[in-house]
């Protein structure tokens, strides 16, 4: 069985510590507006994707094409689809 809350803070300082200031903030502000609204299986899914290097998930999220194969699911497709506007 999975922790659900060690997953979420996991989740949560992975997607904030990417490498870049970019990825930083577009998966950080993704992953706060989405991360309580997900179930189990799609807090794996999002998991899952920040297991990708950040040049891929940039490009997934700019709709440009990828070296990798990244599966479609609800959150890869909630990630494609969001804008990250400054704050």
């Amino acid at each position: 069985m999975i922790n659900i809350t060690n997953l979420k803070k996991k989740i949560i300082y992975r997607s904030n510590y990417r490498g870049t200031k970019e990825m930083d903030k577009l998966l950080g502000s993704f992953t706060k507006i989405y991360i309580n609204l997900l179930n189990e299986d799609e807090l794996q899914n999002l998991s899952n994707l920040l297991d990708c290097d950040d040049e891929n998930l940039y490009k997934f999220n700019q709709g440009r094409e990828t070296t990798i194969k990244i599966d479609s699911n609800p959150v890869t497709d909630l990630f494609k689809n969001y804008v990250y506007v400054c704050d």
